[in-house]
């Protein structure tokens, strides 16, 4: 799409009455309400004022780019308007405003505007092309103006220009507004122009409306020479620890591009160093971080989305089965246990609500992990998928009878979502690759169309497929584990137990905390899970083992040591296995194993008693909703207490 396209005649504004900046932002918007742009004044000017009270959209040099991507927007457009006498609207420069850009954008998935503003940057900041704007007398005028001046034909600067004059300089940069609309593409132009005649290498990544482009990747940050933010709006900063950074608000690097190179090439720019040090390398890694790695990041990403949906609903679906326990329900109404009485369905229908998403969430964001924005659609739509059990042979439809209505697929639950979610993510990186030979002008079309028409289309019919296999495999765990006793109940219960206290909180102990929220799903409506009561008792072990150690063992601990002891007993109790790291970290020849022996005792003892449990997080604060508190209360303390004294024993006296 040209900007072209976007500058309608109709809605231009030739000779711009107002003389106060908000009078001529009212002016502007009954333009866009009067030709059917915009549907409500009001709620478009709101959007309007709240961008402006962030920075000024007068850019200076006499222009200004007031916008808003909002409900009231039917499609997007740009209303062209010039000033014979100027306003005064606050720019940058102080100096009167006679060139307006009001920029309408709809809310939602469109994205199509993104390509014509980003194209509109390179316009304005050409040399001599405003005053052009400014000799012209009629809409026809300003057509031609652009058309002129078209860019389409022109070679295109690389992001990566090779340095003629200052050695091999090279500097990448992040650039970001509040809306992603203007601002950013301004000033990633602004940064590529003025590094291209300054003989600078320069990459630049922009956060927009449309999610990350040209994402920056850690060899790109290795080689930098220094790293410049122009932006209003936090961006991802642990990836740049250690590299000379200069931080400015996006209209410096619009306006003051040349001073931001020259401060990371003087070296005058100040090291950054980042608060999360186990994120900084957090850019792309060109695909050398490795499969398994990538594959946990990927899963996480979806983890950490789905956990609140899981977390929220299974305990609101639990208190549903508590109401009903408590209040009665008849021998031969058993079957409607957790919905019989009214206050239970309440309960029951909330938290169902919630734990819908979880398949849905867990899919669509390890698909945005692995693709960004454009995997999100895909992911959902695999999620969904694995949730109902749609597949090739278990779809109704209704020319084929009655027999073909009664057709009810069945659900491949988290394995399913799981496979799902990387099949969408899959996709959308192969269609980038397939589609990046399409001109720069449809690259919006992409984003709004191509990306989630496509995305939806492949992953919907390969899960179609996939889901057969899935749900077989998904069907026999279920039945596995809803039939563990014995022996096989106590070998599960001792793994995921002992897993817990493996890296309290890294990737051996996620892996057994996700697999056990998977089995609840499943499990809930017949009491709860025993893989999942093994998993949250073998994680309260650690901390309290810290606990009982430095209370046993007084003297092998110094008094800040012992302070921390008594923190643990909270942490233990709430489930939250991290208290013990320190502990484990300091000493994990000693600590580690001590931990995992107890916590895997109590899992097994979990395992064998076959206590169920019908939440997926809270510690002692939902023991209500295991199938027997005090005895699961016993067995955490069992391997709280045996954990305590390993620790102790064999800890060194210091």
């Amino acid at each position: 799409m040209k900007i072209q396209d976007l500058l309608k005649k109709e809605v231009m504004i030739m000779d711009l009455k107002a003389t106060s900046k908000e009078a001529a932002i009212d002016e502007m918007i009954t333009k866009l309400v009067d030709t059917g742009v915009v549907t409500n004044f009001a709620i478009f000017k709101d959007g309007i004022m709240k961008r402006e009270a962030q920075t000024s959209t007068g850019l200076g040099d006499g222009i200004a780019m007031p916008h808003s991507k909002n409900a009231a927007v039917k499609e997007a457009t740009v209303l062209f308007a010039k000033s014979a006498s100027g306003v005064d609207y606050e720019a940058l420069d102080g100096q009167p405003t006679d060139l307006f850009f009001m920029i309408a954008a709809p809310d939602g998935a469109n994205d199509t505007h993104l390509a014509a503003l980003a194209e509109l940057s390179k316009y304005l900041l050409k040399e001599g092309f405003a005053d052009q704007l400014r000799q012209a007398k009629t809409p026809d005028d300003i057509i031609a103006t652009f058309d002129s001046n078209s860019i389409s034909q022109e070679t295109v600067a690389p992001q990566t220009v090779q340095s003629t004059s200052k050695g091999s300089d090279y500097i990448v940069a992040v650039t970001a507004c509040t809306t992603g609309i203007a601002h950013t593409y301004m000033a990633e132009e602004a940064l590529k122009k003025k590094a291209a005649e300054m003989g600078v290498g320069i990459k630049v990544e922009t956060n927009g409306a449309s999610g990350v482009g040209n994402k920056l990747t850690s060899s790109d940050i290795a080689r930098a020479k220094g790293v410049i933010i122009a932006a209003d709006k936090a961006v991802e900063m642990d990836r740049f620890d250690g590299k000379p950074l200069v931080s400015r608000p996006v209209a410096d690097g619009i306006k003051k591009s040349e001073d931001l190179i020259n401060i990371i090439l003087d070296n005058k720019a100040q090291t950054y160093h980042a608060k999360n040090q186990n994120d900084k390398q957090s850019g792309e890694s060109d695909g050398k971080s490795g499969l398994g790695s990538a594959f946990y990041k990927h899963l996480m990403g979806g983890v950490s989305q789905m956990l609140p949906f899981v977390i929220g609903g299974g305990i609101m679906i639990a208190i549903a089965f508590l109401f009903d326990n408590i209040l009665g329900v008849p021998k031969d109404q058993l079957s409607n246990l957790g919905s019989y009485h009214e206050i239970a369905a309440l309960f029951k229908n909330i938290g169902g609500a919630a734990f819908a998403f979880m398949l849905p969430v867990l899919a669509g964001y390890i698909a945005y992990s692995i693709a960004e924005k454009p995997g999100l659609v895909a992911g959902f739509v695999a999620g969904s998928i694995a949730s109902s059990g749609l597949a090739f042979g278990k779809v109704p439809f209704a020319e084929g009878g009655k027999a073909t209505l009664a057709l009810a697929g069945v659900p491949s639950g988290f394995l399913g979502a799981l496979v799902g979610g990387f099949l969408a993510g899959g996709v959308i990186l192969l269609l980038r690759k397939l589609l990046s030979g399409l001109p720069k002008s449809l690259e919006g079309i992409k984003s709004i169309l191509l990306y989630p028409l496509l995305g939806v289309l492949i992953t919907g019919f390969l899960m179609l497929l996939v889901n057969i296999p899935m749900a077989a495999i998904n069907t026999a765990l279920n039945t596995f584990l809803q039939g563990l006793s014995g022996s096989s109940a106590v070998l599960m219960g001792l793994l995921v137990g002992g897993m817990m206290a493996v890296d309290m909180g890294g990737p051996v102990n996620k892996a057994a905390y996700v697999f056990g929220t998977g089995t609840l799903a499943a499990t809930v409506a017949n009491g709860g899970s025993v893989v999942m009561a093994a998993v949250m008792a073998g994680g309260m072990v650690p901390p309290l083992a810290v606990f009982v150690a430095t209370l046993l063992f007084k003297d092998k601990f110094n008094n800040e040591e012992r302070q921390s002891g008594l923190t643990n007993i909270v942490m233990g109790l709430s489930f939250i296995t991290e208290g013990a790291i320190p502990f484990g970290a300091a000493d994990p020849a000693r600590a580690i194993p001590s931990f995992i022996v107890g916590s895997a005792l109590t899992g097994a003892l979990v395992g064998l008693a076959g206590i169920k449990l019908m939440a997926p997080h809270g510690g002692i604060f939902v023991i209500a909703l295991t199938s027997n508190p005090l005895l699961y209360i016993l067995f955490i303390l069992i391997g709280a207490v045996v954990s305590g004294v390993l620790f102790g024993l064999f800890r060194k006296i210091k």
